[in-house]
């Protein structure tokens, strides 16, 4: 039997081979054939192609932040060195660290970035507050729930001129429904373009009308995300809403609190439209006596109306690192919550 087999297994071994080839050349040949290369040179394909899609796939990201956020950035920074006049790009003189120098013996640089802190605070704190308040309501089952939240977005899809012009009409000096209120209850009109807290409060009150509704629907996202478990617990406790809402929704709301205000710094750091279309005329400059020049408009003042592209670039600057200076005091304090219990 043993022979018969092998023999069975030479004959079909010669069957396979080719007159003048050596046994066993065809079971090579199939082997390294064409089969197992291009299987090979597949699966390196697959392998590059599963490495380089995700950065093909995000690089238009990249490259459209590299062009239009990054070097417009470094070259702001250049400028900031130099003495650039806008009538004449073409000639610049270095200057050093001389703009932040005059920056910081400047009086109307200060003075804008008090306005700036100052028009931040008023409009923060309260906007965050009524925030918290309006997502509680909504928090709760409303009829048409859907209609009031596209009700709170409607002031931020409205744009910044169309809400300054209307905003100017209601503080106006003579005619103006804010005085026309306040002579009902008794209290003399306000010059609010020409008064120092006046005008702040003006601005304030557009900032807040704008973005109230937004940071409300953040609120609502973070308080449908907290365990209604915490509310149950609460309740057989005999909490009533009002010490839920303390004792439980603030403490699982200071991630997304914290997150709100540091987004309504940074915006008030940039705040320039609603400043610069309430001041009319002395727009630019935030009023007659810079009363309400916030640091955008001192920028926009200095580098477009004086022309000093070098000391405007020194305040973009200053301004950026105003940012970092916030982002890192968000860090720490995100740190510590984390590890509080």
């Amino acid at each position: 039997m043993t022979s018969s087999k092998e023999a069975l297994a030479d004959s079909a071994a010669s069957a396979e081979t080719a007159p003048g080839d050596e046994p066993g050349a065809v079971r090579g040949a199939q082997v390294l054939g064409t089969p197992a290369a291009n299987e090979s040179w597949r699966s390196r394909l697959y392998r590059w192609d599963m490495k380089a899609s995700p950065y093909v796939f995000i690089s238009p990201f990249f490259l459209i932040f590299g062009a239009f956020s990054l070097v417009p950035l470094l070259y702001t920074g250049w400028y900031s060195l130099h003495n650039v006049q806008l009538a004449d790009l073409d000639n610049q003189t270095w200057v050093g660290l001389d703009n932040y120098q005059n920056l910081l013996s400047s009086d109307f640089f200060w003075n804008s970035l008090w306005v700036t802190f100052a028009i931040g605070v008023i409009a923060t704190v309260p906007q965050l507050m009524m925030a918290i308040g309006i997502a509680h309501l909504l928090n709760y089952r409303l009829r048409g729930s859907t209609v009031w939240r596209v009700i709170m977005l409607t002031p931020y899809a409205t744009s910044v001129a169309a809400a300054t012009l209307v905003f100017v009409l209601l503080f106006s000096w003579d005619g103006g429904m804010v005085n026309w209120l306040l002579d009902f209850i008794g209290i003399d009109p306000v010059n609010w373009r020409e008064s120092n807290w006046g005008s702040k409060v003006a601005v304030s009150t557009i900032v807040i009308w704008r973005w109230t509704g937004y940071n409300a629907l953040i609120y609502l996202a973070a308080m449908q995300a907290i365990p209604s478990d915490l509310y149950e617990s609460a309740s057989i406790d005999g909490a009533n809403r009002w010490q839920q809402f303390i004792h439980v929704t603030v403490p699982q709301l200071r991630p997304t609190i914290l997150f709100t205000v540091v987004v309504s710094t940074i915006g008030a750091t940039q705040l320039f439209g609603e400043a610069l279309l309430f001041g009319g005329a002395d727009g630019a400059k935030g009023g007659s006596e810079h009363q309400f020049q916030t640091l955008g408009l001192y920028m926009y003042d200095q580098g477009f109306m004086i022309g000093n592209l070098g000391k405007a670039s020194a305040i973009a600057w200053s301004m950026f690192l105003i940012l970092l200076i916030v982002a890192a005091i968000n860090l720490l304090i995100t740190r510590r919550l984390r590890k509080s219990p």
